[in-house]
């Protein structure tokens, strides 16, 4: 399980996307249910490191610290030549099956190390071309806020960076902590990686209800069946208008969002309650536990039980009435 975090100050880095991994990695918020990471920030020469904005910040650790971490990050930074020790520690990590991120042009430090090749990955959609020019080894993918492939994570820009690392959290440490992690933060606790870099702003019609009102009330009645018709109903719209500014404003399509909701909420009672998993499944709109167990196969790569037994929180039958959970 993720435990030793390491950020590498590599000169040029970018004090926003840095500030990410250090408010996501580096505070303690275990009284709020989150983990307590051992962090660390290294730089191949300790004292003064220049950001990309010209101000110096000091790092008093060299690279040593990185050699058993369980994470190695890197922030976005300014594209150019890269010191071959950071080269060397991210090769290391990635050899021993520790995980790797990058966010931003971080990216690009990824690719000079190599790790990328035959991978997947994301990078900010500006930087895009030049990535895949730069490094062919790997598939860039510009419409994504992050991709992970086989314990490597890109993150697309700015606050894709929490995106991407919310992403880690939940898969080592589950939905609770990640979700204690982003309400500190106040940020959703899951933007899925599919989800586009660049939302199309909407046109706002006159008359028209307010999706967050509706994506409140589809949340509130998960359990129930909700086609797209349904939902239009509801918004006072056509199904054709609905399903384009559903998109605008959310980034995918209504029932992709609310196929990850129902998601979310199983993760939460599977982690939190001892209900029964086809109890779960009805109460989250799945219908049946096999439907439920073909959704965390394919989106989390584990079974509901499986996922139970790794972040689930024991705890003593009782004769109460079940309670259907809060919306997260």
């Amino acid at each position: 399980m993720l435990s030793t975090v390491v950020v590498l100050a590599i000169p040029g880095f970018a004090p926003f996307e840095f500030g990410v991994l250090c408010e996501v990695f580096g505070i303690d918020r275990s009284d709020a249910g989150a983990p307590k990471f051992d962090f660390r920030i290294a730089t191949a020469e300790p004292g003064p490191v220049r950001t990309s904005l010209g101000f110096d910040v000091v790092i008093t650790d060299d690279l040593s610290v990185a050699a058993k971490a369980d994470l190695i990050a890197v922030s976005a930074r300014s594209i150019g030549p890269v010191d071959e020790r950071y080269l060397a520690v991210l090769r290391a990590a990635e050899a021993r099956g520790a995980w790797v991120l990058s966010v931003c042009s971080g990216s690009f430090v990824l690719g000079e190390a190599g790790i990328l090749d035959g991978r997947r990955s994301t990078t900010h959609w500006m930087y895009a071309d030049d990535m895949r020019h730069a490094y062919p080894g790997t598939v860039v993918d510009a419409d994504v806020l992050f991709v992970e492939d086989r314990r490597v994570i890109t993150g697309a820009g700015t606050a894709a960076a929490i995106d991407a690392c919310l992403h880690l959290v939940r898969r080592e440490h589950g939905a609770t902590a990640a979700a204690a992690i982003a309400r500190r933060m106040v940020v959703p606790p899951q933007r899925d990686g599919g989800q586009s870099q660049y939302i199309q702003q909407p046109t706002i019609e006159q008359g028209g209800t307010s999706l967050a009102e509706l994506t409140q009330w589809m949340l509130e009645t998960l359990s129930d069946e909700h086609s797209v018709e349904t939902l239009a109903r509801h918004a006072h719209m056509s199904g054709r208008t609905f399903a384009r500014r559903f998109r605008g404003e959310l980034g995918e399509s209504p029932a992709a969002w609310l196929n990850r909701q129902r998601l979310l909420r199983a993760q939460q009672l599977l982690e939190e309650s001892d209900v029964p998993i086809e109890e779960v499944a009805r109460i989250c709109g799945f219908g049946s536990s096999a439907t439920l167990r073909h959704h965390f196969t394919r989106m989390l790569n584990t079974t509901p039980q499986a996922y139970r037994r790794t972040f689930g929180v024991r705890v003593m039958p009782s004769t109460a009435p079940i309670r259907e959970p809060a919306a997260l």
